[in-house]
């Protein structure tokens, strides 16, 4: 059996080294003594993620925070760009 290295070279296989059949033999026995493990159990997911997740009231003050931030940069941006009623110039009218 040659066994590739690294390099661009191979070389045959030592003492230690098992046959072929030796080695598929072993690869059978593997798969054969394999099982599938249990599928996710989504709702066991769900508490685990419930207990250890971070609790509604930094989750809502977070979100609101950044609500704010997002909504003052809006308005600067568009105050800046001067975009429909975002811009800082008043308003011309010609009522008489």
């Amino acid at each position: 059996m040659k066994v590739p290295y690294v390099e661009d070279e191979t070389t045959a296989g030592g003492l230690n080294t098992p046959s072929e059949s030796d080695v598929s033999r072993m690869i059978r026995a593997e798969i054969e003594t394999w099982k599938p493990r249990r599928g996710p159990d989504w709702s066991e997911l769900m508490v685990r993620l419930a207990a250890t997740g971070p609790s509604p009231w930094v989750v809502y003050t977070t979100a609101s925070a950044a609500l704010v931030v997002i909504l003052f940069g809006a308005f600067l941006v568009g105050s800046w760009f001067q975009i429909g009623g975002l811009g800082l110039e008043p308003i011309q009218s010609h009522v008489h």
